[in-house]
């Protein structure tokens, strides 16, 4: 009995299932789905190219939209929750003024 196994073995990209289809073109899936956020910001959990090179530099695209997406959801948080603490501030200040 033969052995079934490819003539070459996928490349790894950590994170990344890397799969050559019969057509010898390269696909890289993310093993971890993005959020719904990465996602709106551009990421793609699936993409393809003709050469390694090509497969890397295309998931180093997606992963740093991702994280584009992921640090402006941090500030943005962050802002709203800035905000919020001087909303609740006010009516504390308000009521100072009027027992004064």
């Amino acid at each position: 009995m033969e052995n079934a196994r490819p003539e070459h073995p996928a490349p790894a990209i950590p994170g990344w299932r890397v799969i050559l289809s019969d057509r010898k073109r390269l696909w890289a899936s993310r093993v971890v789905p993005f959020t719904e956020d990465e996602m709106g910001a551009g990421a793609t959990r699936t993409v393809d190219a003709d050469t390694l090179d090509d497969l890397q530099a295309e998931v180093i695209r997606q992963e740093t939209a991702a994280r584009q997406a992921t640090e402006w959801t941090a500030q943005t948080t962050e802002q709203a929750a800035q905000v919020a603490g001087r909303v609740t501030q006010v009516p504390e200040q308000a009521a100072r003024q009027v027992i004064s």
